[in-house]
């Protein structure tokens, strides 16, 4: 039976994705001895940018990871990661009228407890972080994100200009979830979950989603991000996958199922187009790897550089794992 759900804003826990991993584009191809090297690669260092604003209670205010390209080719030693970290750069974000800065923070310039702290929201791992982590942040929540608004980013750094702009779009709730027993032969302590929405007709709509187990940081399963074009205006059913987490060995016996008694949090969000393209054709990477792979494209709304600025309209979902 499909049980109607409570849903719980919360603020957007980010990721360690370094864009080290989608920068990797280059796939060596080998046939006869000769190597092939795609010829639009450009090799010079580019910025790189991860941005994202929210919409949600207690979201996460406007930020921008700032870091610089790295050729495929060449080494990067761990005690070199930070410096592509690009500093001092000029960063604004805007709405209309509203003009706000971002100001640069890093993780060594704050005392022990608040950097704890900066560290959960970010869902970063003091312990195994060897680096200086910093990101360029609203500081002071200015910024107030609001459905169907168009936000545009300016970076200026070193005489060079960047400009990405998104919107946030209307929110498409799950109209309810439910757990069902896993495929095959069915085993006691293991569920799939499942989950239906109502798409709104006539209209674009695209989707993306992470889950929390037991109150650990959001991870997002190997793809995160549908569009509505089989099922514009239709009532969909589908199954949410549980993903893999850091230390957590890959098991295709019970791969995307979940365990019973574990406490679920899942994170729902609607975004723009060009968002869901960058998640798209990273997550597409990632799983195309190997010697006869393609070479492949990630898709970024940077003018001027490489990577996303993108915005999220999301809810949480908390539900327990149980029959």
């Amino acid at each position: 039976m499909n049980t109607p759900i409570q849903y719980i804003d919360r603020g957007r826990t980010l990721q360690k994705t370094w864009f080290l991993g989608w920068l990797t584009l280059l796939l060596a191809l080998s046939a006869c001895e000769v190597e092939f090297t795609p010829k639009d690669i450009n090799l010079d260092p580019e910025y790189v940018v991860e941005g994202y604003l929210e919409l949600g209670e207690q979201a996460l205010p406007a930020y921008v990871i700032l870091t610089q390209s790295k050729p495929f080719f060449s080494t990067l030693p761990i005690d070199e990661l930070e410096n592509l970290f690009v500093h001092n750069a000029e960063i604004t974000v805007s709405e209309g009228a509203q003009k706000i800065n971002l100001t640069e923070l890093c993780l060594n310039d704050l005392p022990p407890q608040v950097k704890q702290l900066a560290a959960d929201r970010l869902g970063l791992n003091l312990d195994s972080l060897k680096i200086n982590f910093c990101v360029y942040i609203d500081l002071n929540g200015i910024l107030k994100a609001k459905e169907g608004k168009t936000y545009q980013l300016d970076i200026k750094h070193g005489g060079q200009s960047l400009h990405a702009q998104t919107t946030i779009p209307e929110y498409v709730p799950l109209d309810s979830l439910w757990w069902r027993d896993a495929p095959g032969t069915p085993v006691d302590t293991l569920l799939q979950l499942m989950t239906k929405i109502k798409d709104p007709p006539g209209t674009k709509n695209f989707y993306r989603y992470s889950c929390s187990i037991n109150g650990s940081a959001f991870m997002t399963p190997f793809s995160s991000v549908n569009d509505d074009v089989l099922i514009d205006g239709k009532d969909f059913e589908f199954r949410l996958i549980k993903p893999n987490f850091p230390g957590e060995d890959f098991d295709q016996s019970n791969f995307g199922l979940f365990h019973t008694g574990d406490s679920v949090t899942i994170k729902w969000s609607s975004i723009d187009e060009a968002h869901f393209n960058f998640w798209n054709t990273l997550e597409f990477n990632k799983g195309n790897q190997g010697p006869f792979s393609s070479y492949t494209t990630i898709d970024s709304n940077i003018e001027g550089g490489l990577g996303i600025w993108g915005s999220y309209n999301s809810r949480i979902y908390k539900l327990k794992v149980e029959k």
